[in-house]
């Protein structure tokens, strides 16, 4: 159960990097697991439930970003990256025999309904494309599941709209993704302020999904308050796919898990208060010293007197009290001066 402060629950994102092979799906479950997230997250499609047909009619997305591809035939690579029903209980099962979370983002009313029914999730994570398929989120939100709601592309009024529609289906149990659906999105794009933004707004857990490069937006999201971390993982940045090329490899998702509790750890709660004991204060505070040899009789002047550690002497706000009084004995350079001494 996640909260707005709870710590980051990280969701290594595999989507397509399995490649639509199932040994490699489950090396990367495999090192997933060992690299510290909570969770692998897969993507249910078919053919049919994406896309049109006037989209692989003109070969759609195929520009820059899928150069690496063997084969630039959108309809043939959907075919082939997509996960079935088989594929995905078989990847459940891996899950729950090594302990770590599974998740899976459909994309149609059918693919709920297996993954609530057969598979029976923990939670539905919403792509942001459909975040405004109010069908499909109706019929989502009416599984009662918890449900993770990327936000790319969205306006402020519809992600109200969303959220308001999953409310209404008596669904409560929402996390908000801050998502920028660019794969990468330029650094003056991101607006990571927008998490604080969405925790002001919402009263539910909100979280970033993250198509940067490296390590350093998904810390700096923890660092304002994210409490998840959705991250495309691949086990080779070079390998021929979709997302490889933007996702987190196994040192990255250790930066990410480690760097993240560290940071968690040391957020606090925002009250102003002292750690340190007494004994730490004193060996680092100043007292007020002569900086000369005074003798008894003279009046303390501000030349006479210095502010020098340890303090467990006169604290420097006594100066007041001091000057312009009489050393009642003699007092060598540096040593402390107490309230017996005038």
């Amino acid at each position: 159960v996640l909260n707005q402060n709870s710590k980051p629950y990280i969701i290594a994102e595999i989507g397509a990097n399995h490649n639509g092979d199932l040994k490699l799906a489950k090396k990367l479950i495999d090192v997933a697991k060992s690299s510290g997230a909570n969770c692998v997250k897969f993507q249910s499609w078919t053919k049919s439930s994406v896309f049109s047909n006037i989209v692989y009619k003109k070969n759609y997305f195929m520009n820059d970003d899928y150069r690496n591809q063997t084969d630039t035939n959108l309809e043939t690579i959907v075919e082939k990256y997509a996960t079935t029903e088989k594929d995905l209980i078989e990847l459940k099962k891996y899950c729950k025999k090594i302990n770590i979370d599974f998740a899976v983002t459909p994309f149609s009313t059918a693919e709920v309904d297996f993954l609530v029914n057969k598979l029976n999730v923990e939670f539905i994570k919403v792509a942001s494309m459909d975040l405004n398929n109010y069908p499909l989120l109706e019929h989502i939100a009416l599984q009662k599941k918890p449900i993770i709601i990327s936000t790319g592309m969205a306006s402020l009024s519809e992600i109200d709209k969303a959220i308001n529609l999953i409310e209404k289906m008596g669904n409560k149990k929402i996390i908000i993704l801050h998502c920028v659906s660019i794969y990468p999105p330029k650094n003056k794009d991101i607006n990571l302020k927008k998490i604080r933004t969405l925790k002001k707004l919402y009263p539910y857990p909100v979280g970033f999904s993250d198509h940067t490069k490296g390590t350093n937006v998904a810390l700096a999201a923890i660092a304002l308050g994210a409490t998840i971390i959705e991250k495309h993982f691949t086990l080779d940045k070079k390998m021929e796919g979709w997302d490889h090329k933007i996702s987190a490899d196994e040192l990255d998702l250790l930066t990410i898990v480690n760097g993240g509790k560290q940071i968690y750890q040391s957020l606090g709660d925002g009250r102003i208060n002292r750690i340190e004991n007494k004994e730490r204060i004193d060996e680092f505070r100043r007292s007020i010293v002569a900086s000369k040899n005074i003798k008894k009789g003279e009046i303390f002047k501000k030349g006479m007197l210095n502010f020098k550690r340890p303090g467990y002497g006169l604290s420097p706000e006594s100066l007041k009290y001091i000057l312009g009084k009489r050393a009642k004995r003699n007092i060598k350079f540096d040593e402390l001066i107490k309230f017996k001494d005038f």
